[in-house]
């Protein structure tokens, strides 16, 4: 299948990473963040001074206690972090460097049943790879997905290049997949441009589908909506690219191997390249070997989604960069920075500067500066301008605000998550948070009507 995706803003920030990749030390500590996976409410399994190895349960989800979140590495648990209420925020794990696993077990997965495979991925807590819309949450074993969507690029701006860190990794992404198609009676959708690496030309036991267009062509929500769209009732599962490798380390050795390549990127820091690391790295480690500019933020994921993280931070359970901005907390000039200046140099999205003609390859300058803040919230129609879903998106983010569950399931709640909606947030002049509204509405369904 071949499709277009007409909506959309391709947003070009200087600070891309250049494609060389260089090896981190292991990292000293790591953490594991229930605040990572939505909706999750966790049951811990471990007090502060156990030992852990690779693969050894952390907590599980006190509501499915089936669904267990592993240690990714070895070692002894360092410290529970709590919040309002007793909120636990994270679990820090102090590596011995070993990374001893808790089991080493090769079976073939060609002989298994579907519910021993869930069993052993769950045992293991390769589970919460696998995440589900509706719902945009870690799957449920209990469903059976219509279909599972892998894309294989990334269309956020400063985004890693999937091409160059799964280049001669196809034993593992064929291994994953193999997984994958035990776990579906339906296809397995692999969403590719054009030109792509030979690892995703050459895979086997999926559906290749070539996507154009602009972002949000890169992301799952508006694949699965083109390809194959949910209704009340569809379960529709997805997995990132590198976490499939996971899972065909898993097949292919028997152990937990949660290492991946990131990025790291932004006009803020002086390295700008991938690095191999750990899931749950800390920010620290990463960030050790490149200067940073003090006035900066550092977010663990992309300029549009990511999470603000502090250097002594963890990287996200699904990222796979770290970006680090400048702060737009400096004072600007009206007439040569600010509001009436020519713009020259400012990006646009919506032709108030004269860089609307300039090659679209161009990148450009960006801080976090929000420049205004939140006000009346107004029909504009710049979300339908940049939403390429056949959902109206004003109108469904004020269905969320009123809570009226009704006109959020016929406007299509079951279909979107919050960073289908990032792009949105990026143009709105009212400056409304709609990520977490949508998150809250999305919560809601999930506690009412599921």
């Amino acid at each position: 299948m071949k499709l277009t995706v007409r909506k959309g803003l391709d947003i070009n920030i200087k600070g891309k990473s250049e494609k060389v990749v260089a090896d981190l030390p292991s990292p000293k500590e790591i953490a594991l963040k229930p605040v990572d996976f939505p909706n999750l409410v966790p049951k811990l399994l471990v007090k502060e001074g156990d030992l852990v190895k690779c693969g050894s349960p952390v907590f599980c989800d006190k509501y499915n206690d089936k669904i267990n979140f592993s240690s990714p590495v070895s070692g002894k648990i360092n410290k529970i972090i709590r919040g309002e209420k007793r909120r636990i925020l994270a679990v820090t794990i102090t590596s011995d460097d070993k990374f001893t696993q808790l089991n080493k077990i090769t079976k073939d997965y060609s002989t298994l049943d579907r519910e021993e495979l869930k069993n052993d991925l769950l045992k293991m807590g390769l589970w919460p790879y696998l995440r589900m819309r509706p719902i945009d949450i870690v799957a449920l074993p209990s469903d059976n997905p219509k279909s599972i969507f892998i894309s294989a690029f990334d269309s956020n701006p400063l985004s890693p290049d999937y091409d160059f860190i799964m280049n001669n990794k196809s034993a593992e992404f064929n291994a994953g997949i193999e997984i994958l198609k035990l776990l579906t009676d339906g296809k397995v959708h692999l969403q590719t441009r054009v030109e792509t690496d030979d690892v995703f030309i050459n895979a086997k036991n999926v559906q290749r589908n070539i996507v154009k267009g602009p972002h949000p062509a890169g992301n799952v929500g508006t694949q699965i909506h083109e390809i194959d769209p949910i209704n009340k009732g569809d379960v529709v599962w997805y997995v990132n690219p590198q976490d499939i490798l996971v899972l065909g380390r898993y097949s292919l050795t028997g152990v937990y191997d949660a290492s991946k390549t990131i990025s790291l990127c932004g006009e803020g820091s002086s390295e700008k390249k991938y690095f191999n690391t750990i899931s749950g790295s800390n920010i620290n480690a990463i960030l050790n070997i490149s200067s940073i500019d003090k006035n900066s933020r550092i977010l663990s994921g992309n300029p549009l989604t990511g999470d603000k993280v502090d250097k002594d931070g963890f990287l996200g359970f699904y990222h796979h960069q770290v970006t680090v901005l400048p702060e737009g907390n400096k004072h600007k000039f009206f007439l040569t920075e600010g509001w009436l200046s020519l713009g020259f140099n400012k990006f646009s999205a919506s032709k108030s500067y004269p860089t609307w003609l300039m090659p679209k390859s161009k990148s450009y300058y960006f801080d976090t500066n929000l420049n205004g803040e939140e006000r009346a919230f107004v029909v504009s129609g710049q979300y339908e301008k940049v939403f390429p879903f056949d959902i109206y998106p004003v109108q469904l983010i004020k269905s969320i605000v009123t809570n009226d569950i009704e006109k959020m399931e016929n406007l299509g709640i079951y279909e979107v998550a919050p960073e289908d909606f990032a792009l949105c947030e990026f143009v709105c002049t009212s400056k409304i948070n709609v990520q977490n509204i949508v998150r809250e509405g999305l919560d809601l369904v999930y506690k009412e009507c599921m």
